[in-house]
This record gives structure tokens, sequence and C-alpha cells, in this order.
């Protein structure tokens, strides 16, 4: 019994863990670019949409077709900066072992 006891001593400390790597996840800041730096996005861990900076030489009528493309390639490159950065500290917090795509943790 003791074993089974302990079991769920670590799954709730791996709760409390993942817990505070949510919390750190919406505290943690990624910047994607494109243009050259023209067009720059900030986005959280969780993938939310901080900050978008616009280079002044986009504004122009006959440009609106270039800031649009990169706008959505800024925020592409974000989002995959995010993703990355959550997989590396669900990465450190599991010990590097793999977890299946979607599997949700607390249990």
């Amino acid at each position: 019994m003791n074993n089974f006891g302990d079991m769920i001593k670590q799954a709730q400390e791996m709760q409390k863990k993942m817990k505070e790597l949510q919390e750190g996840l919406a505290n943690l800041e990624v910047e994607g670019s494109s243009g050259g730096g023209l067009v720059k996005i900030t986005v959280t861990g969780k993938g939310e949409v901080k900050k978008i900076k616009i280079d002044p030489s986009l504004m122009k009528p006959e440009e609106s077709e270039i800031l649009e493309d990169l706008i959505v390639a800024a925020f592409n490159e974000a989002k995959k900066k995010s993703e990355e950065a959550s997989a590396e500290e669900m990465k450190k917090l599991t010990g590097g072992l793999n977890l299946p795509p979607g599997f949700k943790m607390p249990f």
C-alpha cells in the first residue's frame, strides 16, 4: 500500500508543478518577426498576442497586401517559438518523457 501512497504523492507534486508551469508560460513572451524586422509580433507562452509593431514604412495603402502577409508570417514565427518554449518547459517537468501529442496534464 505504501507504493500506491507514494504514487499519489508524486501525482500531486506533478500536478503542482504543472500549475506552476502553466502560470510561467502565461508570463513568458517570445517575438516573431518578418520582412527583415519590419513587422514584429510578441506572444505569450500560451500563444496569446501581446503586441504588434509595424515599421511606419509599411503604412502605405499600396503596401497593404505586403503588410498583411508580413503580419501572418511574423505571427506564425512567434507561435512556433511559443510552442517550442512550451514543449521545452514540459520536457523539463516530465524529465524528458515524451508525452503523446494532445496529452493533457494534470490527469
